[in-house]
């Protein structure tokens, strides 16, 4: 029990000695109490007319206490009521127009809420009264001259403009399959030798070859002989044309026949030569095989000329035509070019790939485009023409709706839908919705377009609220 009294001493001891501490004024470093001081401040400088100061230009320098301008001009005062705003501080400032009349006054946070008559917000901040024409009905939209200047707005007028863009896309090369040659026997042959020529070798047009016996060419060479030898009264073969037409039918060389009439005489064997300049890119002749009728012993390729199979992206096509020019880069060639035509457009799309086939002729006189080599194309579309067009910043796609803001000048800006065609070069065409000469918004677009759509949806509670 005795504990108990004694503890409750100790603390009201306690408790009136913090009650003198907390009752003592505190005094300052200079030795005066914390209340002289604020009243002395509060003597000193006059009532603060808002919460910070802001630059009386508008630009975006702020200030915690008064402050001046480098020329001497003081910041202004921005008060509680207009710290945030969708308006410049000079519209929130400026006195209601005298032969106007408020329609009804909306939330000063930019809230869906609006009311026909004055109040305040949840904050005491008074609601901001729009007039009469402020929301018309033309589905324009009007920004302060102060606002356009902060965010950015920039305008430009459509024109016509050429717009020249490039498909790209990947390809190979491929033999031109007009320049292969087969080289094959028409008659069972047996071939006595083969020239020192393998896979990959390139030959000259009348290069040997090989050297092949054939029983149904020598047949038909000793009857031309025989033919030739034989004279009319008049000095011309009796029958000899039908003897050449069979050696030419057993596709024995000019050269060959050429020998035979100059010599006369049959040979054991004959020597057979390529048929055109190229690439051997196939060797199936082994001395002393025999080849049937039909056989490849050799086929031979002119690559001066090659193709690239370039595969286009199916929504490409419609842009694509025979005559266009292609710049095909080969990747193994990556700092030369090599230029030529679109020559075919091939009328099948794959079904897998969604792509179609364009074939494009190159010149390959050093023979460096090699069969199957890789390559990238870049095709040229559009043309001198010039369209109207605009910057390509300037349309706002959603896609399936297209938009501009045309400037119709004094802060007012009207949404616009157009249609579009090519894009490129940052520029992209407008078939219709904006005439010539029409200027539009090409930079801070998506500002506008957001306080548009804002406008829209407080004119619609408004209504709903006056209803």
């Amino acid at each position: 029990m005795k504990r108990l009294v004694l503890v409750a001493i100790v603390a009201a001891v306690t408790a009136a000695a913090i009650a003198g501490v907390l009752s003592r004024p505190y005094l300052w470093p200079s030795g005066e109490t914390k209340h002289a001081h604020v009243m002395e401040q509060a003597r000193a400088e006059p009532a603060a007319a808002g919460i910070y100061y802001q630059d009386p230009d508008g630009k975006p320098l702020y200030s915690l206490t008064p402050k001046k301008t480098p020329d001497g001009r003081d910041y202004r005062a921005v008060p509680a009521g207009a710290d945030v705003s969708f308006n410049d501080p000079a519209e929130v400032a400026a006195a209601p127009p005298a032969d106007r009349k408020i329609k009804y006054y909306r939330n000063p946070m930019g809230l869906p809420d609006v009311s026909p008559t004055p109040k305040k917000d949840s904050m005491g901040m008074d609601y901001i009264p729009v007039y009469e024409g402020e929301d018309s009905d033309d589905g324009s939209v009007k920004v302060s001259p102060g606002k356009i200047q902060r965010t950015g707005v920039r305008s430009e007028a459509a024109a016509l403009r050429p717009i020249r863009t490039a498909v790209r896309a990947p390809g190979t090369i491929q033999l031109d399959e007009r320049r292969v040659s087969v080289i094959a026997m028409r008659a069972e042959t047996y071939l006595q030798s083969v020239a020192d020529i393998t896979t990959g070798t390139f030959v000259r047009k009348g290069q040997p070859l090989m050297q092949v016996y054939s029983p149904a060419v020598s047949s038909a060479a000793a009857e031309y002989v025989t033919t030739i030898t034989s004279r009319t009264t008049a000095g011309e073969p009796s029958y000899g044309r039908g003897s050449r037409q069979r050696l030419m039918n057993l596709d024995v060389p000019d050269a060959v026949i050429t020998a035979i009439e100059r010599t006369r005489i049959v040979p054991v064997t004959i020597e057979w030569s390529a048929p055109r300049d190229g690439i051997v890119l196939e060797r199936n002749a082994v001395q002393g095989m025999r080849a049937q009728p039909g056989d490849v012993l050799f086929r031979v390729a002119d690559t001066s000329l090659v193709w690239a199979i370039i595969d286009v992206a199916e929504r490409d096509l419609g842009s694509l035509a025979v005559g266009q020019p292609v710049t095909v880069r080969a990747r193994s060639f990556a700092a030369r070019d090599f230029s030529g035509k679109i020559a075919v457009v091939y009328p099948q799309v794959n079904r897998e790939t969604r792509t179609a086939r364009v074939r494009v002729e190159l010149d390959n006189a050093d023979l460096a485009l090699l069969p199957e080599m890789y390559v990238d194309a870049d095709i040229e579309i559009g043309g001198s023409e010039p369209v109207l067009s605009v910057p390509d910043s300037s349309v706002l796609d959603t896609g399936s709706r297209q938009v501009v803001l045309v400037d119709k000048g004094e802060g007012r800006f009207e949404p616009r839908d157009v249609k579009i065609g090519r894009r490129g070069g940052g520029l992209i065409e407008i078939r219709s919705g904006v005439k010539d000469g029409e200027p539009v918004v090409v930079a801070a677009n998506f500002l506008i377009d957001a306080e548009s759509n804002l406008k829209a949806a407080l004119k619609g509670f408004a209504e709903g609220a006056q209803q």
